[in-house]
């Protein structure tokens, strides 16, 4: 469970799912540290009434898990904010190609998405890990577009690296569907295209988050060792757990 010692959501005028994900249990009885990890939807739209509060996060480093053509299209986080922006692209199928029908179950559909991004995007993954451990890069934000599904998964595999609990993981990641709500009505009136017709990727169910993760574990043996395998080290999980966990 979490000990709230911050407010988790963080509201910005137009980036709907911001939040802190300190707080959990994690290993030896430690915590994730607050204000040292955030995971968010697309920082293009924040505003310059948002200035402020972001400044008083002290964010150094952004990582931008879209893929180019979304940069380009939206934009990315202001240079103004003066953080060292990261754009680790987490390659993955276009989900547009992948068959949603009606008698699919929502939640597998969805795991079966994360494995894709933990095997085809493996190199964002680790970039992103590796920008993650470092303590100088703190405090870090990990967004994509919505802050569901690519960060999501960036976020849960930090979080269990750091010893937090699959159930934890999967609420964590379930908050995302109230955020969702007024994102989807901000795309709904600016971007409505991206929306209608993909109505079931807007949702984040906590049992898709738990078959993820069974699943990866399957394949790899632990999380751990599939951060080993797509190129982390001891060393730079050491690193993570340093300054992610309290002492």
């Amino acid at each position: 469970m979490v000990a709230e010692a911050y407010s988790r959501n963080l509201p910005f005028s137009k980036a709907y799912n911001f939040r802190d994900v300190g707080g959990y249990a994690g290993l030896d009885g430690r915590r994730v540290r607050w204000r040292r990890l955030f995971r968010a939807d697309s920082l293009h739209r924040l505003h310059e009434a948002d200035t402020e509060a972001f400044a008083a996060l002290g964010i150094r480093t952004v990582i931008d898990l879209r893929r180019p053509s979304e940069v380009e299209k939206f934009g990315r986080v202001a240079e103004s904010h003066g953080v060292d922006y990261r754009n680790l692209v987490l390659r993955h199928v276009d989900w547009e190609e992948v068959e949603h029908a009606e008698d699919t179950v929502h939640e597998r559909w969805l795991a079966d998405r994360y494995l894709n991004f933990a095997e085809d995007g493996r190199d964002g993954i680790a970039e992103s890990l590796r920008l993650i451990a470092d303590a100088e890069a703190a405090p870090v934000v990990v967004h994509c577009m919505a802050g569901k599904d690519r960060t999501g998964t960036v976020c849960a595999l930090t979080l269990s690296l750091l010893g937090v609990s699959d159930e934890d993981i999967a609420a964590d990641y379930a908050l995302t569907t109230e955020a969702m709500r007024p994102l989807t009505e901000y795309l709904l009136r600016t971007n409505p295209e991206s929306v209608q017709g993909n109505e079931h990727m807007f949702d984040s169910p906590a049992e898709a988050m738990h078959l993820f993760l069974g699943d990866l574990r399957e394949l790899h043996g632990s999380v751990e060792s599939y951060a080993k395998e797509i190129g982390l080290t001891g060393d730079e999980l050491a690193a993570l757990r340093s300054h992610l966990l309290t002492r």
